[in-house]
């Protein structure tokens, strides 16, 4: 009955769209009637010899808009979480969806079934993690010569001064170097244009390192979205550990919402092997909302949008395990 009741409301929701009835006030998860379009692009970064896949979903109007990176976790592919990316072009944002050879899909696909698992922990390395890091910084290059290339599938649509950058599990934890996280021996991966910021399944600093020192001095807002149950089988990250970056971070224009009962695989398109809980489609429905008023409040700077996430608007998408938090 939950998820029938989640499901209705947010066809009910679209269907006043469409019908010119919009509500009052502000709804994060109200979207056009209009399909977003979609294109499957490589960026080739010469000065490592790599390719890049990404998947950009982006409004049917051409103009500039808002960018939005993602970046996916242990094992995945540019296609992954799509969820997200054809809502956030639907309210008006060019999504940009990255995929990290040596920590995608390939991982898994190329190794006898059983040793996929010891394949995977490999994969989630230092080396891959540098890897990731270099990669949003060339595709941001990138996005900059494609924004102003005539007659490109993105030319004139990109507007580069208000970026976003996210990701789930292994793509939090690239999201997060790139956007204000501190790492020992002064080292430095923060990328200044980027401006706000969405981690889902956060991670602590590796080995039991200092969350203060990992994320005292970031400067620009943030977003946490983990779940009670949010345990990542290949890595040593469990629910309690996510729950150690949010108290780290400075104030201002910093949220977390725990999703309660949600596993791993909540924040993305499926199941995970080895899920214990039934998939609660108000989950996905609560990360739209909060991701979208996100994206907002701070790349668009929607006064309506702030009010929402600090206001009690939240509330009405969230179910009553769950927790929210703002400083």
């Amino acid at each position: 009955m939950r998820a029938l009741l989640a499901v209705g409301l947010m066809q009910a929701l679209a269907a006043a769209v469409w019908a010119g009835e919009e509500p009052a006030g502000y709804d994060p998860l109200l979207v056009g009637e209009a399909e977003p379009k979609q294109t499957d692009l490589v960026v080739r970064d010469e000065g490592r010899k790599r390719d890049i896949p990404i998947r950009a979903y982006f409004p049917e109007k051409a103009a500039p808009e808002p960018v939005v990176l993602f970046s996916h976790g242990l094992g995945g592919t540019r296609a992954g979480c799509a969820y997200l990316g054809e809502h956030w072009a639907r309210r008006g944002y060019a999504a940009v969806f990255l995929q990290h050879a040596g920590s995608d899909d390939s991982v898994w696909r190329e190794a006898p079934a059983g040793e996929r698992i010891a394949a995977m922990q490999r994969a989630a390395s230092l080396e891959n993690f540098a890897l990731r890091v270099r990669d949003v910084a060339a595709v941001l290059d990138q996005l900059e010569v494609w924004s102003k290339t005539d007659e490109h599938a993105l030319a004139g649509r990109l507007d580069l001064k208000r970026i976003g950058m996210s990701g789930h599990s292994f793509g939090a934890a690239t999201t997060q170097a790139v956007s204000g996280q501190s790492f020992p021996l002064g080292m430095n991966f923060t990328d200044a244009r980027i401006k706000a910021a969405v981690m889902m399944s956060p991670s602590a600093p590796r080995g039991g390192g200092d969350s203060r020192a990992a994320f005292g001095g970031v400067k620009i807002p943030w977003m946490l979205l983990t779940g009670t149950k949010d345990v990542a089988l290949i890595v040593d990250a469990d629910a309690e550990s996510r729950l150690q970056v949010f108290p780290a971070l400075p104030p201002g224009g910093k949220y977390e919402l725990v999703l309660d009962r949600a596993e791993h695989s909540a924040f993305s398109d499926r199941a995970l092997p080895g899920d214990s809980e039934e998939r609660n489609p108000n989950h996905h429905r609560a990360i739209l909302a909060v991701t979208t008023a996100f994206w907002d409040a701070y790349l668009r700077e929607d006064a309506k949008a702030r009010e929402w996430l600090d206001g009690d608007g939240v509330r009405g998408v969230l179910e009553e395990g769950d927790s929210w938090k703002r400083k």
